[in-house]
């Protein structure tokens, strides 16, 4: 498999890899200035983390002294570097200097949609399955359908998150200014200068922990993402914002957070949300045993539900045994009136569609290939949360609150899903042939407003001034499954309330975390 890390410019092309109706993260964030934050947030190793029981859980070496031989020798590296940059080097600090945070972000959409491809039947009509223990067989780990890529856009956020707090609290103990605040020699190369301290760096921080956190993910990228992690490192150095010993403690410390949270992926049980068959055909029993037409899968041959045990997942911002407090009221009976009256609605939009309606099944698609619905909300985000000027720290928590909504809303999802085990528009009217490909589990409630809902209601609380857009976007998403085929009403319009209800969570941790 072709390798994608090997230069800054390589990076790019995994920014620009194509995701869908005019999607393209290149085209989002192409020419973007320096960071330049309007507040350092000073007071963030003081924030509540996620999983650190306080912000110096670990140890950070003091900083050798601004006239010792050691730092001496650092700034002296920094100045050769800064002789002769290259084109290329340029590009490269540039690249980074929009901001780690979002830099990172956007290099994770594009492994979710480089890894979100469904594996081909084998000979004897059965479907192969990803393995963890195994990722370089086919079909490669992981396979980043919507669940898997919540999760995973949850731990790196998340653990982005913790690793700067901490960062924040050694960088205001030990309080050494940026190299070029040190030595007037010292050139601020395509950064914008700032009075944050630079020990540890931030930007080291991030490289460390995300590339600890992608490598256990995404397991056969694990030489190229290494490979990003030193390019950021080399900028941040070139740049002027850091000294190597600063970029050294700062990697160090990132390493040492991720393994509080590599620790608790392992133990949340997505190991075993694929199930068996034994708990397929339960799901299948429990719907006829109530006199209900239960779902299948109307891929032909018939493919293994998608995840079906991931309401067993662990959430973050609330406990276990919270998850069926979420669960709605039941959708129509299979043999009722009212859902053939809503497959009827369903068959109505997709016999004779707009060009309007086309488009914006097609803009929410989100399917194959792509970044999957969290990610095309992560984009949303992020298109918003770079006109802000927020700090690292403070981009990082705000990523990491929206992540959290996405996996958990995406665990209360799957639990609404196979509890009701409810049949598609398709499966009851055959005349419906959507617009878009059929998701491989139950209709009820939609994933799409799910994820809509959760992300559009911490995003309103969070940028406020953009509240009725972010809203108005959530109901066109779910929608856009209605139009499709996909679903009926009410499981869009359900799993809007079921996302918002979730998102509130969010919203009520940011209220009480420290950073308002």
């Amino acid at each position: 498999m072709k390798k994608i890390f090997n230069s800054i410019a390589c990076v790019s092309v995994i920014a620009s890899l194509a995701v869908g109706c005019n999607k393209s993260i290149s085209n989002r964030t192409a020419g973007l200035p320096a960071l330049t934050t309007d507040n350092n947030d000073l007071n963030a190793g003081g924030w509540k983390p996620v999983l650190l029981s306080r912000p110096d859980s670990f140890s950070v070496a003091a900083p050798a002294a601004t006239n010792s031989p050691a730092y001496l020798a650092d700034l002296n590296e920094i100045k050769s570097l800064q002789q002769n940059i290259s084109k290329d080097q340029q590009n490269s600090i540039k690249y980074w200097a929009a901001g780690s945070t979002l830099r990172w972000n956007e290099i994770m959409r594009g492994l979710v949609a480089k890894y979100n491809l469904p594996t081909v039947t084998n000979s004897n009509g059965t479907y192969p399955a990803p393995s963890s223990t195994n990722p370089l067989a086919y079909p490669l780990f992981p396979f980043t359908n919507p669940p898997y890529a919540a999760r995973a856009y949850a731990y790196v956020s998340a653990a982005q998150y913790d690793a700067l707090i901490a960062c924040w609290y050694f960088k205001t103990k030990y309080n050494q200014a940026a190299p070029y605040k040190i030595d007037s020699s010292v050139g601020a190369k395509f950064i914008s200068k700032t009075d944050l301290p630079s020990y540890p760096s931030e930007a080291a921080v991030l490289a460390g922990v995300t590339a600890e956190m992608m490598k256990l993910l995404f397991p056969d990228e694990i030489a190229n993402i290494q490979q990003t992690a030193i390019q950021a490192e080399q900028a941040t150095i070139a740049s002027g914002a850091a000294t190597r010993s600063a970029v050294v403690a700062g990697e160090a410390l990132g390493r040492q957070v991720a393994e509080l949270f590599i620790a608790r992926a392992r133990g949340d049980h997505a190991g075993t949300a694929g199930g068996t068959q034994t708990d397929w055909t339960n799901f299948q029993t429990i719907a006829l045993n109530l006199g209900q037409i239960p779902w299948y899968s109307l891929e032909i041959p018939q493919r293994p539900p998608m995840l079906p045990l991931f309401y067993k997942v662990k959430p973050f911002l609330f406990d276990s045994a919270a998850i069926s407090s979420f669960r709605p009221g039941p959708p129509p009976t299979t043999n009722s009136p009212e859902l053939m009256k809503d497959a009827d609605e369903a068959y109505t939009y997709i016999k004779n569609p707009s060009r309007d309606q086309i488009g914006i099944v097609e803009f929410w698609a989100d399917g194959v290939g792509t970044y999957s619905p969290p990610g095309h909300w992560n984009a949303i985000a992020a298109d918003d949360f770079v006109k802000q000027n927020w700090s690292e720290v403070r981009m990082a928590r705000n990523f990491a609150l929206l992540n959290m909504a996405e996996m958990d809303v995406a665990i209360v999802c799957w639990d609404i899903k196979y509890f009701y085990f409810s049949p598609r528009p398709t499966q009851m009217e055959p005349r419906i042939k959507t617009l878009t490909g059929i998701p491989n589990f139950p209709s009820y409630v939609s994933g799409h407003s799910c994820f809509s809902g959760a992300a559009s209601a911490f995003l309103s609380y969070l940028l406020p001034e953009n509240a009725a857009r972010y809203q108005a976007m959530a109901v066109q998403a779910g929608m856009s499954r209605l139009i499709s085929g996909i679903h009926y009403r009410i499981d869009v319009e359900t799993g809007l309330t079921v996302g918002q209800n979730v998102g509130s969570y969010a919203v009520a941790r940011a209220q009480a975390d420290g950073a308002n």
